[in-house]
Protein backbone atom coordinates (compact mmCIF):
# COMPACT_ATOMS: atom_id res chain seq x y z
CA UNK A 1 0.00 0.00 0.00
CA UNK A 2 1.09 3.42 -1.60
CA UNK A 3 2.13 6.02 1.65
CA UNK A 4 -0.60 8.67 1.59
CA UNK A 5 0.24 12.09 1.62
CA UNK A 6 -1.49 12.63 5.32
CA UNK A 7 0.00 9.13 6.32
CA UNK A 8 1.43 10.33 9.27
CA UNK A 9 -1.66 11.68 11.33
CA UNK A 10 -3.50 7.69 10.51
CA UNK A 11 -2.99 4.56 12.05
CA UNK A 12 -4.68 2.33 9.44
CA UNK A 13 -4.15 2.20 5.79
CA UNK A 14 -6.92 3.30 3.93
CA UNK A 15 -9.95 0.54 2.95
CA UNK A 16 -9.50 -0.95 -0.62
CA UNK A 17 -13.14 0.03 -0.62
CA UNK A 18 -12.81 3.54 0.10
CA UNK A 19 -10.39 3.66 -2.29
CA UNK A 20 -12.30 2.73 -4.67
CA UNK A 21 -14.96 4.87 -3.56
CA UNK A 22 -12.67 8.20 -3.39
CA UNK A 23 -10.76 7.29 -7.03
CA UNK A 24 -10.84 10.24 -9.32
CA UNK A 25 -7.84 9.57 -11.22
CA UNK A 26 -9.82 7.26 -13.76
CA UNK A 27 -11.23 10.67 -15.56
CA UNK A 28 -9.55 13.59 -14.14
CA UNK A 29 -6.16 12.66 -15.39
CA UNK A 30 -7.15 14.47 -18.34
CA UNK A 31 -5.91 17.06 -16.61
CA UNK A 32 -2.61 16.41 -16.46
CA UNK A 33 -1.10 18.58 -18.49
CA UNK A 34 -2.42 21.26 -16.95
CA UNK A 35 -1.59 19.83 -13.42
CA UNK A 36 2.46 19.92 -15.04
CA UNK A 37 2.05 23.18 -16.28
CA UNK A 38 0.59 25.11 -13.13
CA UNK A 39 3.35 23.11 -10.74
CA UNK A 40 6.22 24.14 -13.70
CA UNK A 41 4.68 27.72 -12.58
CA UNK A 42 4.74 26.94 -9.15
CA UNK A 43 7.95 25.73 -8.74
CA UNK A 44 9.28 28.83 -10.71
CA UNK A 45 7.92 30.89 -8.08
CA UNK A 46 9.09 29.18 -5.23
CA UNK A 47 12.44 29.69 -6.36
CA UNK A 48 12.15 33.44 -7.41
CA UNK A 49 10.82 33.88 -3.94
CA UNK A 50 14.29 31.65 -2.41
CA UNK A 51 11.84 29.03 -0.68
CA UNK A 52 13.55 26.26 -3.33
CA UNK A 53 17.14 26.61 -4.87
CA UNK A 54 17.35 26.66 -8.76
CA UNK A 55 19.19 23.75 -8.69
CA UNK A 56 15.78 22.35 -6.79
CA UNK A 57 13.89 24.29 -9.29
CA UNK A 58 15.14 22.99 -12.85
CA UNK A 59 15.75 19.23 -11.46
CA UNK A 60 11.75 19.40 -10.27
CA UNK A 61 10.70 20.87 -13.78
CA UNK A 62 12.87 18.34 -15.78
CA UNK A 63 11.21 15.53 -13.80
CA UNK A 64 7.76 17.37 -14.36
CA UNK A 65 8.90 17.62 -18.36
CA UNK A 66 9.66 13.79 -18.55
CA UNK A 67 6.50 12.86 -16.32
CA UNK A 68 4.22 14.51 -19.17
CA UNK A 69 6.21 12.73 -21.87
CA UNK A 70 5.61 9.56 -20.45
CA UNK A 71 1.79 10.19 -19.71
CA UNK A 72 1.90 11.46 -24.12
CA UNK A 73 2.77 8.22 -25.22
CA UNK A 74 1.00 6.47 -22.39
CA UNK A 75 3.42 5.02 -20.48
CA UNK A 76 3.01 6.07 -17.12
CA UNK A 77 2.12 4.16 -14.73
CA UNK A 78 -1.15 5.45 -13.35
CA UNK A 79 -2.43 3.78 -9.30
CA UNK A 80 -5.50 3.95 -8.81
CA UNK A 81 -4.96 3.98 -4.86
CA UNK A 82 -3.41 7.61 -5.34
CA UNK A 83 -6.68 8.66 -6.11
CA UNK A 84 -6.03 11.28 -8.48
CA UNK A 85 -4.15 12.94 -11.25
CA UNK A 86 -2.27 15.20 -9.06
CA UNK A 87 -0.87 12.84 -6.48
CA UNK A 88 0.04 10.53 -8.68
CA UNK A 89 2.09 13.12 -10.76
CA UNK A 90 3.54 13.94 -7.05
CA UNK A 91 4.53 10.15 -6.31
CA UNK A 92 5.96 9.64 -9.76
CA UNK A 93 8.28 12.69 -9.30
CA UNK A 94 9.63 11.64 -5.82
CA UNK A 95 10.64 8.12 -7.85
CA UNK A 96 12.29 9.99 -10.38
CA UNK A 97 14.03 12.70 -8.88
CA UNK A 98 14.09 11.55 -4.96
CA UNK A 99 13.15 13.51 -2.01
CA UNK A 100 13.58 17.28 -3.77
CA UNK A 101 10.12 16.21 -5.39
CA UNK A 102 8.47 16.74 -1.83
CA UNK A 103 9.06 20.67 -2.33
CA UNK A 104 7.16 20.96 -4.77
CA UNK A 105 3.99 21.40 -2.81
CA UNK A 106 5.68 23.90 -0.73
CA UNK A 107 2.76 26.65 -0.49
CA UNK A 108 0.09 24.91 -1.87
CA UNK A 109 -2.56 22.54 -1.54
CA UNK A 110 -4.71 20.00 -3.58
CA UNK A 111 -7.39 21.99 -2.72
CA UNK A 112 -6.42 25.21 -4.99
CA UNK A 113 -3.85 22.94 -7.40
CA UNK A 114 -6.88 21.05 -8.28
CA UNK A 115 -8.85 24.44 -9.04
CA UNK A 116 -5.89 25.52 -10.98
CA UNK A 117 -5.87 22.88 -13.55
CA UNK A 118 -9.68 23.19 -13.32
CA UNK A 119 -9.71 26.62 -15.00
CA UNK A 120 -6.52 26.18 -16.61
CA UNK A 121 -8.66 23.31 -18.78
CA UNK A 122 -12.02 24.95 -18.83
CA UNK A 123 -10.45 28.36 -20.50
CA UNK A 124 -8.58 26.34 -23.50
CA UNK A 125 -11.97 24.18 -23.85
CA UNK A 126 -13.80 27.29 -24.23
CA UNK A 127 -11.96 28.54 -26.88
CA UNK A 128 -12.13 25.44 -28.47
CA UNK A 129 -16.33 25.66 -28.24
CA UNK A 130 -16.19 29.36 -29.38
CA UNK A 131 -14.37 28.49 -32.51
CA UNK A 132 -16.96 25.86 -32.91
CA UNK A 133 -19.69 27.75 -32.66
CA UNK A 134 -18.08 30.49 -35.56
CA UNK A 135 -17.63 27.72 -37.96
CA UNK A 136 -21.53 26.59 -36.91
CA UNK A 137 -22.55 30.13 -37.55
CA UNK A 138 -20.12 30.50 -40.52
CA UNK A 139 -22.04 27.59 -42.45
CA UNK A 140 -25.41 28.58 -41.43
CA UNK A 141 -24.80 32.03 -43.36
CA UNK A 142 -23.40 30.25 -46.07
CA UNK A 143 -26.84 28.54 -46.68
CA UNK A 144 -28.09 32.06 -45.91
CA UNK A 145 -27.13 33.19 -49.19
CA UNK A 146 -27.00 30.63 -51.11
CA UNK A 147 -30.87 30.20 -50.30
CA UNK A 148 -31.89 33.99 -50.46
CA UNK A 149 -34.95 34.01 -51.91
CA UNK A 150 -36.61 30.78 -50.65
CA UNK A 151 -39.81 31.42 -48.80
CA UNK A 152 -41.56 29.29 -46.54
CA UNK A 153 -44.00 28.94 -44.07
CA UNK A 154 -43.20 30.86 -40.59
CA UNK A 155 -44.55 29.33 -37.70
CA UNK A 156 -46.46 29.61 -34.07
CA UNK A 157 -47.95 27.04 -32.48
CA UNK A 158 -46.78 24.89 -35.29
CA UNK A 159 -49.59 26.25 -37.19
CA UNK A 160 -49.09 28.20 -40.40
CA UNK A 161 -48.59 32.16 -39.71
CA UNK A 162 -47.02 34.15 -42.27
CA UNK A 163 -44.71 33.37 -44.68
CA UNK A 164 -40.59 34.12 -44.45
CA UNK A 165 -37.77 33.77 -45.71
CA UNK A 166 -35.55 30.63 -45.26
CA UNK A 167 -32.55 32.56 -44.89
CA UNK A 168 -34.09 34.55 -41.92
CA UNK A 169 -35.34 31.36 -40.22
CA UNK A 170 -31.59 30.21 -40.22
CA UNK A 171 -29.87 33.74 -39.87
CA UNK A 172 -32.64 33.01 -36.29
CA UNK A 173 -30.31 30.30 -35.29
CA UNK A 174 -27.25 32.71 -36.36
CA UNK A 175 -29.13 35.08 -33.56
CA UNK A 176 -29.03 31.92 -31.05
CA UNK A 177 -25.67 30.97 -31.56
CA UNK A 178 -23.98 34.28 -31.05
CA UNK A 179 -25.60 35.23 -27.93
CA UNK A 180 -24.34 31.91 -26.64
CA UNK A 181 -20.75 33.01 -27.55
CA UNK A 182 -21.11 35.80 -25.48
CA UNK A 183 -21.66 33.78 -22.58
CA UNK A 184 -19.16 31.72 -23.53
CA UNK A 185 -16.90 34.65 -23.58
CA UNK A 186 -17.74 36.15 -20.30
CA UNK A 187 -18.05 33.15 -18.57
CA UNK A 188 -14.53 32.95 -19.37
CA UNK A 189 -13.96 36.24 -17.18
CA UNK A 190 -14.70 34.26 -13.82
CA UNK A 191 -12.72 30.90 -15.16
CA UNK A 192 -10.01 32.90 -15.98
CA UNK A 193 -8.35 33.82 -12.94
CA UNK A 194 -5.71 32.20 -10.84
CA UNK A 195 -6.94 30.49 -7.31
CA UNK A 196 -2.67 29.33 -6.63
CA UNK A 197 -1.97 30.80 -3.46
CA UNK A 198 -5.09 30.11 -1.53
CA UNK A 199 -3.89 26.93 -0.22
CA UNK A 200 -6.00 24.80 1.79
CA UNK A 201 -8.48 27.72 2.71
CA UNK A 202 -6.45 30.51 4.45
CA UNK A 203 -3.70 31.40 2.51
CA UNK A 204 0.35 31.03 3.16
CA UNK A 205 2.65 32.26 5.75
CA UNK A 206 5.55 31.49 3.27
CA UNK A 207 6.32 34.71 1.62
CA UNK A 208 4.53 33.40 -1.92
CA UNK A 209 4.11 35.47 -5.38
CA UNK A 210 0.66 34.87 -6.38
CA UNK A 211 0.69 38.05 -9.04
CA UNK A 212 4.16 36.32 -10.46
CA UNK A 213 2.49 32.70 -10.05
CA UNK A 214 -0.76 34.05 -12.68
CA UNK A 215 1.62 36.11 -15.36
CA UNK A 216 3.80 32.39 -15.80
CA UNK A 217 -0.13 31.09 -16.40
CA UNK A 218 -1.18 34.16 -18.27
CA UNK A 219 -3.97 34.92 -16.05
CA UNK A 220 -4.71 38.25 -15.73
CA UNK A 221 -5.85 38.59 -12.29
CA UNK A 222 -5.59 36.64 -8.78
CA UNK A 223 -8.92 35.39 -7.14
CA UNK A 224 -9.46 37.56 -4.10
CA UNK A 225 -10.56 35.44 -0.63
CA UNK A 226 -9.01 32.44 -0.28
CA UNK A 227 -11.71 31.12 1.46
CA UNK A 228 -13.74 31.78 -1.19
CA UNK A 229 -10.93 30.60 -3.71
CA UNK A 230 -10.85 26.87 -2.61
CA UNK A 231 -14.96 26.73 -2.38
CA UNK A 232 -16.03 28.40 -5.61
CA UNK A 233 -17.35 26.60 -8.18
CA UNK A 234 -20.06 29.47 -9.78
CA UNK A 235 -17.19 29.80 -12.76
CA UNK A 236 -18.77 25.71 -13.60
CA UNK A 237 -21.98 26.10 -12.79
CA UNK A 238 -22.24 29.35 -15.08
CA UNK A 239 -19.97 27.20 -17.57
CA UNK A 240 -22.67 24.40 -17.66
CA UNK A 241 -26.09 26.70 -17.84
CA UNK A 242 -24.18 28.35 -20.68
CA UNK A 243 -23.26 24.95 -21.98
CA UNK A 244 -27.04 24.36 -20.99
CA UNK A 245 -28.63 27.04 -23.04
CA UNK A 246 -26.65 26.20 -25.73
CA UNK A 247 -27.85 22.58 -25.55
CA UNK A 248 -31.36 23.83 -25.64
CA UNK A 249 -30.32 26.29 -29.16
CA UNK A 250 -29.17 22.35 -30.88
CA UNK A 251 -32.75 20.86 -29.81
CA UNK A 252 -34.63 23.26 -30.97
CA UNK A 253 -32.93 23.47 -34.33
CA UNK A 254 -32.79 19.55 -34.30
CA UNK A 255 -36.80 19.25 -33.68
CA UNK A 256 -37.14 21.68 -36.94
CA UNK A 257 -34.70 18.98 -38.63
CA UNK A 258 -36.63 16.12 -37.89
CA UNK A 259 -40.21 17.61 -38.47
CA UNK A 260 -38.93 19.01 -41.90
CA UNK A 261 -37.53 15.39 -42.98
CA UNK A 262 -41.00 13.95 -42.44
CA UNK A 263 -42.86 12.81 -45.30
CA UNK A 264 -45.58 15.47 -44.14
CA UNK A 265 -43.05 18.18 -44.24
CA UNK A 266 -40.47 17.38 -47.04
CA UNK A 267 -38.77 20.59 -46.92
CA UNK A 268 -35.36 19.07 -46.38
CA UNK A 269 -33.66 15.96 -47.00
CA UNK A 270 -30.94 14.72 -44.77
CA UNK A 271 -28.41 13.01 -45.94
CA UNK A 272 -28.12 9.23 -46.08
CA UNK A 273 -24.32 9.48 -44.44
CA UNK A 274 -26.43 11.01 -41.12
CA UNK A 275 -29.31 8.81 -41.22
CA UNK A 276 -29.80 5.11 -40.31
CA UNK A 277 -32.60 2.51 -41.34
CA UNK A 278 -35.05 0.38 -39.73
CA UNK A 279 -34.28 -3.23 -38.98
CA UNK A 280 -37.31 -4.32 -39.67
CA UNK A 281 -39.20 -1.86 -41.84
CA UNK A 282 -37.14 -1.80 -45.20
CA UNK A 283 -38.13 1.49 -46.13
CA UNK A 284 -37.33 4.02 -43.42
CA UNK A 285 -34.91 6.51 -42.98
CA UNK A 286 -34.51 7.83 -39.88
CA UNK A 287 -33.40 11.13 -38.29
CA UNK A 288 -31.50 9.36 -35.72
CA UNK A 289 -28.63 12.50 -35.49
CA UNK A 290 -30.86 15.51 -34.93
CA UNK A 291 -32.73 13.04 -32.32
CA UNK A 292 -29.38 12.22 -30.47
CA UNK A 293 -28.63 15.53 -30.05
CA UNK A 294 -31.78 16.56 -28.59
CA UNK A 295 -31.64 13.63 -26.06
CA UNK A 296 -28.29 14.59 -25.16
CA UNK A 297 -29.85 18.03 -24.04
CA UNK A 298 -31.17 16.52 -21.09
CA UNK A 299 -27.79 15.23 -20.30
CA UNK A 300 -26.71 18.48 -20.36
CA UNK A 301 -29.31 19.71 -18.11
CA UNK A 302 -28.33 16.89 -15.62
CA UNK A 303 -24.91 17.85 -14.97
CA UNK A 304 -26.47 21.24 -14.49
CA UNK A 305 -29.12 20.45 -12.09
CA UNK A 306 -26.55 17.92 -10.15
CA UNK A 307 -23.63 20.30 -9.55
CA UNK A 308 -26.36 23.01 -8.44
CA UNK A 309 -27.47 19.74 -5.80
CA UNK A 310 -24.00 19.41 -4.89
CA UNK A 311 -23.50 23.00 -4.38
CA UNK A 312 -26.87 24.61 -2.42
CA UNK A 313 -25.89 23.47 1.05
CA UNK A 314 -21.92 23.55 1.10
CA UNK A 315 -20.49 25.84 4.03
CA UNK A 316 -17.40 27.15 3.33
CA UNK A 317 -14.72 26.08 2.37
CA UNK A 318 -13.55 22.76 0.53
CA UNK A 319 -15.83 19.53 1.12
CA UNK A 320 -15.32 16.35 -0.72
CA UNK A 321 -18.47 17.03 -2.61
CA UNK A 322 -16.57 18.66 -4.97
CA UNK A 323 -15.25 16.40 -6.33
CA UNK A 324 -18.10 16.00 -8.03
CA UNK A 325 -17.64 18.83 -9.99
CA UNK A 326 -15.27 17.14 -12.90
CA UNK A 327 -17.09 14.43 -14.16
CA UNK A 328 -20.10 17.01 -14.50
CA UNK A 329 -17.76 19.50 -16.69
CA UNK A 330 -15.72 16.94 -18.55
CA UNK A 331 -19.03 14.80 -19.76
CA UNK A 332 -20.61 18.15 -20.90
CA UNK A 333 -17.53 19.76 -22.75
CA UNK A 334 -17.45 16.13 -24.58
CA UNK A 335 -20.56 16.01 -25.19
CA UNK A 336 -20.65 19.58 -27.02
CA UNK A 337 -18.02 18.74 -29.12
CA UNK A 338 -19.32 15.82 -30.26
CA UNK A 339 -22.68 17.82 -31.00
CA UNK A 340 -20.61 20.05 -33.02
CA UNK A 341 -18.57 17.01 -34.98
CA UNK A 342 -22.23 15.66 -36.53
CA UNK A 343 -24.35 18.89 -36.28
CA UNK A 344 -21.83 21.07 -39.32
CA UNK A 345 -21.60 18.83 -41.89
CA UNK A 346 -24.93 18.01 -41.60
CA UNK A 347 -25.95 21.35 -42.47
CA UNK A 348 -23.32 21.18 -44.94
CA UNK A 349 -25.06 18.36 -46.86
CA UNK A 350 -28.42 18.02 -46.25
CA UNK A 351 -30.88 18.93 -49.22
CA UNK A 352 -33.10 22.19 -49.01
CA UNK A 353 -36.27 21.01 -51.29
CA UNK A 354 -37.37 24.86 -52.54
CA UNK A 355 -40.12 24.55 -54.46
CA UNK A 356 -41.65 22.05 -51.44
CA UNK A 357 -40.98 25.01 -49.22
CA UNK A 358 -42.55 27.36 -51.39
CA UNK A 359 -45.77 25.50 -52.39
CA UNK A 360 -46.53 25.68 -48.26
CA UNK A 361 -45.58 29.11 -48.10
CA UNK A 362 -48.65 29.36 -50.49
CA UNK A 363 -51.29 28.97 -48.68
CA UNK A 364 -53.27 32.49 -48.92
CA UNK A 365 -54.36 32.09 -45.24
CA UNK A 366 -51.33 32.84 -44.09
CA UNK A 367 -52.13 36.47 -46.08
CA UNK A 368 -54.42 37.58 -43.40
CA UNK A 369 -52.66 39.59 -41.25
CA UNK A 370 -50.99 41.12 -44.40
CA UNK A 371 -55.07 41.58 -45.60
CA UNK A 372 -55.92 43.48 -42.10
CA UNK A 373 -52.34 46.16 -42.62
CA UNK A 374 -54.17 46.69 -45.43
CA UNK A 375 -56.94 48.20 -44.58
CA UNK A 376 -55.18 50.01 -42.09
CA UNK A 377 -53.31 52.14 -44.38
CA UNK A 378 -56.79 53.41 -45.70
CA UNK A 379 -57.61 54.43 -42.14
CA UNK A 380 -59.62 51.75 -40.56
CA UNK A 381 -58.44 51.00 -36.84
CA UNK A 382 -56.43 47.66 -36.76
CA UNK A 383 -59.12 46.19 -34.55
CA UNK A 384 -61.76 46.63 -36.59
CA UNK A 385 -59.76 45.53 -39.91
CA UNK A 386 -58.38 42.48 -38.00
CA UNK A 387 -62.84 41.59 -37.03
CA UNK A 388 -63.23 42.11 -40.70
CA UNK A 389 -60.66 39.47 -42.10
CA UNK A 390 -61.83 37.35 -40.01
CA UNK A 391 -64.86 37.88 -41.50
CA UNK A 392 -63.35 36.97 -44.91
CA UNK A 393 -61.54 34.43 -43.46
CA UNK A 394 -65.02 32.37 -42.63
CA UNK A 395 -66.34 33.53 -45.57
CA UNK A 396 -64.00 31.50 -47.74
CA UNK A 397 -63.74 28.72 -45.55
CA UNK A 398 -67.89 28.12 -45.69
CA UNK A 399 -67.74 28.86 -49.38
CA UNK A 400 -64.09 26.34 -50.03
CA UNK A 401 -62.85 29.31 -51.83
CA UNK A 402 -59.19 31.29 -51.48
CA UNK A 403 -58.61 34.61 -51.15
CA UNK A 404 -57.58 34.86 -54.92
CA UNK A 405 -60.98 33.41 -55.96
CA UNK A 406 -62.99 36.28 -54.86
CA UNK A 407 -64.53 38.93 -56.84
CA UNK A 408 -63.96 42.51 -55.97
CA UNK A 409 -67.37 42.89 -55.25
CA UNK A 410 -67.34 40.33 -52.58
CA UNK A 411 -64.12 41.82 -51.04
CA UNK A 412 -66.32 44.69 -50.40
CA UNK A 413 -68.74 42.83 -49.07
CA UNK A 414 -66.98 43.22 -45.90
CA UNK A 415 -65.54 46.78 -46.35
CA UNK A 416 -65.96 49.19 -49.42
CA UNK A 417 -62.22 50.25 -48.18
CA UNK A 418 -61.33 47.31 -50.44
CA UNK A 419 -59.97 48.08 -54.18
CA UNK A 420 -58.85 46.12 -57.20
CA UNK A 421 -55.44 46.32 -55.76
CA UNK A 422 -55.81 43.96 -53.13
CA UNK A 423 -54.72 41.38 -55.76
CA UNK A 424 -50.98 42.41 -55.37
CA UNK A 425 -50.83 41.67 -51.74
CA UNK A 426 -52.16 38.12 -52.82
CA UNK A 427 -48.33 36.15 -53.04
CA UNK A 428 -45.94 35.35 -50.58
CA UNK A 429 -43.44 37.37 -52.31
CA UNK A 430 -45.28 40.28 -51.82
CA UNK A 431 -45.36 39.50 -48.04
CA UNK A 432 -42.51 38.62 -47.00
CA UNK A 433 -40.86 41.65 -49.16
CA UNK A 434 -43.21 43.90 -47.39
CA UNK A 435 -42.25 43.39 -44.32
CA UNK A 436 -39.30 46.08 -43.91
CA UNK A 437 -39.16 47.08 -40.19
CA UNK A 438 -35.68 46.73 -38.93
CA UNK A 439 -35.29 42.63 -37.94
CA UNK A 440 -38.00 41.29 -40.32
CA UNK A 441 -38.16 39.01 -43.35
CA UNK A 442 -37.48 41.25 -46.01
CA UNK A 443 -34.99 40.77 -48.61
CA UNK A 444 -32.82 43.80 -47.77
CA UNK A 445 -33.41 43.51 -44.18
CA UNK A 446 -31.77 39.50 -44.62
CA UNK A 447 -29.02 40.49 -46.60
CA UNK A 448 -27.86 43.11 -44.52
CA UNK A 449 -27.90 40.72 -41.63
CA UNK A 450 -25.82 38.21 -43.70
CA UNK A 451 -23.49 41.27 -44.72
CA UNK A 452 -23.10 41.69 -40.94
CA UNK A 453 -22.46 38.41 -39.76
CA UNK A 454 -20.06 38.58 -42.58
CA UNK A 455 -18.10 41.43 -41.51
CA UNK A 456 -18.03 40.25 -38.00
CA UNK A 457 -16.26 37.13 -38.80
CA UNK A 458 -13.69 38.44 -40.92
CA UNK A 459 -13.63 41.22 -37.62
CA UNK A 460 -12.95 37.28 -35.61
CA UNK A 461 -10.80 36.07 -37.45
CA UNK A 462 -8.39 38.90 -37.67
CA UNK A 463 -8.60 38.48 -33.70
CA UNK A 464 -7.79 35.08 -33.63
Amino acid sequence: MSKKPWSGRFQENTHKAVEAFTVSVTYDKRLYAYDIEGSCAHCRMLEKTGLISSDECQKIINGLQEIKKEIDEGKFPFRVELEDIHMNIEARLLEKIGPVGGKLHTARSRNDQVLLDLRLYLRDELGEIFQSLLALQEVLVLQAKKYLGVILPGYTHLQRAQPVLFSHHLMAYFEMFQRDKERFSDCLKRVNVCPLGAGALSGSTLPIDRLMTAKLLNFPSVTNNSLDTVSDRDFCLEFLSSASILAVHFSRMSEELILWSTSEFSFIDLPDAFCTGSSLMPQKKNPDVPELIRGKTGRVFGHLMGLLTVMKSLPLTYNRDLQEDKEAIFDTIDTVKRIFSVIIPLWENMVIRSEVMYEAASDEMMLATDLADYLVRQGVAFRDAHHIIGQVVGFCEKKGKKFSDLTLKEWRQFSSFFKEDIKLLLNPQASVEAKKSIGGTTTSQVQQAIDKAERFFKGERCED
